[in-house]
């Protein structure tokens, strides 16, 4: 996918998701929320799946921040996808217990001044 092809919530989704800090998470639907794209968490997840290997407007977008709303990744235990996914997130100090992730401990919470400075929609 060319600059020139993405899709305009594509471009809301990445931006959003490289808002995340490191050491934190976020759930699809909190970004889909976020991102100005309420109820469209299976769109945040199909996007994450379109990341461009050399990012987005010179910056990388931290896919692997990006988990399900009970708290875990969703990629399937043991496979490629999820094991990378859950070193990724180890090598941020968050702490994996199986493949669950405590939100109450590590889930992004941006405050207002935050969003309002750094997202466009």
């Amino acid at each position: 996918m060319t600059i020139n092809t993405v899709k305009p919530h594509y471009a809301q989704i990445w931006k959003t998701v490289q808002l995340i800090p490191i050491g934190k998470v976020a759930c699809y639907g909190q970004i889909a929320d976020l991102a100005g794209l309420p109820g469209r968490a299976r769109l945040v997840g199909k996007a994450l799946g379109k990341v461009p290997e050399s990012g987005w407007q010179g910056k990388t977008v931290p896919w692997y921040r990006v988990i399900n709303s009970q708290g875990k990744i969703s990629f399937q235990q043991g496979s490629e996808s999820f094991e990378r996914q859950k070193q990724s997130l180890q090598d941020e100090q968050v702490v994996i217990i199986g493949a669950r992730i405590k939100l109450k401990d590590f889930q992004w919470q941006p405050d207002l001044t935050e969003l309002l400075f750094s997202l466009e929609y």
